[in-house]
């Protein structure tokens, strides 16, 4: 198994450091009890309330590159504390990665309050995707109707990716909000087709043409 060591303190006083070097001894222990290879150690040193720190992103970068097997820290709160510890928690084990403590001699277990919790928080994200998806499929469905022609619009579309599919086809954003779809709805018509792009996206596009006609018609 490999494994990802994390250690945590507080503050950054000169005596945490004494903590740090405790934390890493202790897990390095705890890998070698458990047959686990420690593919990355973390240290910093920052309030657990916080979201905003190196070290965790350092975490949730190196879960999607090295692929560990188990994240192992000295108990919930090195991760983090209050809302942050559950989004955090959240985030791991939905990779489908175990988190071993000290505390626990092993796997993590988790409270009873904070696993009713992080199913709620599962439920609500399975709802937000299946609705994400519904929208697209209904911004295609009036897009069809509505007379968008897919097969000669999109460019490449047996490319997986790269610049030409993130084009954006300004004519079909046009037409669209003329058939009064939403620049949410047309952001998400034209990623079920295939094109990359934001809400933001369409409608900076659109207040570009919009500018790029008043402009026309003034020169005119």
């Amino acid at each position: 198994m490999k494994a990802i060591i994390y250690c945590r303190v507080s503050t950054t006083k000169e005596e945490q450091q004494t903590s740090l070097k405790r934390q890493k001894e202790e897990l390095m222990k705890l890998a070698a009890e458990n047959g686990m290879e420690v593919v990355r150690i973390i240290e910093e040193q920052a309030s657990g309330y916080e979201i905003d720190r190196e070290g965790v992103f350092q975490l949730l970068d190196d879960m999607k590159t090295m692929k560990p097997d188990a994240i192992l820290i000295q108990d919930e709160t090195r991760i983090g504390r209050g809302n942050a510890k559950i989004a955090l928690l959240h985030c791991i084990l939905k990779e489908g990665v175990k988190i071993y403590t000290i505390s626990h001699k092993g796997e993590l277990e988790l409270s009873e309050a904070d696993s009713m919790v992080l199913e709620i928080v599962s439920i609500v994200e399975e709802y937000q995707r299946k609705i994400h998806n519904l929208k697209i499929k209904r911004g295609m469905k009036r897009a069809v109707q509505n007379g968008f022609k897919p097969e000669k619009n999109l460019k490449n579309q047996h490319f997986p990716s790269g610049k030409e599919k993130k084009e954006v086809p300004i004519e079909e954003i046009v037409r669209l909000r003329k058939n009064n779809l939403t620049f949410l709805e047309i952001a998400a018509t034209l990623k079920g087709f295939g094109y990359d792009v934001s809400k933001a996206t369409v409608h900076r596009r659109y207040q570009e043409y919009l500018r790029e006609n008043e402009n026309k018609q003034h020169q005119s």
